[in-house]
């Protein structure tokens, strides 16, 4: 401890920029924890902690911070700065929360609830359908440079909440108009992608009672099991290109937000 006291009164410049980075690192590795994309369970752990220690070696060298205030609190900087990177991380989440709450509308209309599988991701049971609109989402989001913002809405972080900061700007760093509309749109967003198959198969289903009424004999009950699935799926099939369209619009009007 006393050489690394020694080594930073040498090397005033490695000293800040050894402060600096510690903070930068922390808040960082909030910002990959939750954040979409990088909050995938599938990247092992030390993927992740080499991934953001080169970003912080070459975000340190790109800010180029100052020396650390006198009455500094390191302990203070980096709870702070952890928090900082989730709030970031969780405006973003709540981009592809919507399109989850979309496919699992469908799942649900489908008849295939029963149908679950343990995603690594949330350590939780979701649908086959959530699960595969979840990868397809992502997939879009990298396509359209979702990335990119990402790192912009970071690197812009440390203008609105400076590094050595004691105090978090709720009212600069998360606009609540913006909080309010994207937390709305999970339910506004998810409606929009479910409807045509939810409108299809409320359309089976007035079909199947009229079919019980005039013929009693018939057990439309078994049949509602047989034709959900297969006719939910060829809708899928069907509306798959304007699917992506509406969702590539989505993520386009909130990219200016992150």
């Amino acid at each position: 401890m006393e050489i690394v006291t020694q080594i930073a009164k040498l090397f005033p410049v490695f000293d800040a920029a050894l402060a600096a980075g510690i903070i930068i690192f922390a808040r960082m590795a909030g910002f990959i924890m939750i954040a979409p994309v990088f909050n995938r369970k599938e990247i092992p752990a030390i993927v992740k902690i080499g991934f953001i220690f080169i970003l912080t070696v070459t975000l340190t060298s790109v800010l180029k911070p100052a020396a650390p205030p006198t009455d500094h609190s390191m302990l203070l900087s980096i709870i702070l700065n952890i928090t900082v990177g989730l709030m970031i991380g969780y405006m973003a989440r709540l981009i592809l929360i919507a399109i989850d709450a979309g496919a699992d509308m469908i799942n649900m209309q489908m008849g295939l609830s029963s149908a679950m599988v343990l995603d690594p991701t949330s350590q939780s049971q979701i649908s086959i359908l959530e699960k595969y609109f979840s990868l397809f989402a992502i997939l879009l989001f990298i396509h359209l440079g979702g990335v990119y913002w990402l790192f912009q809405a970071f690197m812009r972080s440390f203008d609105t909440f400076p590094i050595y900061a004691t105090s978090i700007p709720l009212a600069k760093l998360v606009n609540m108009d913006y909080l309010i509309q994207m937390s709305s749109n999970v339910l506004y967003m998810g409606l929009q992608i479910a409807s045509p198959v939810l409108l299809a198969t409320l359309g089976q289903d007035i079909i199947l009672g009229v079919i019980s009424k005039t013929a009693p004999q018939v057990n439309v009950f078994q049949l509602s099991f047989l034709f959900k699935p297969v006719f939910g799926a060829a809708i899928l099939i069907w509306i798959l290109p304007m699917l992506v369209n509406v969702i590539s619009d989505y993520f386009l009007s909130f990219s200016h937000i992150l």
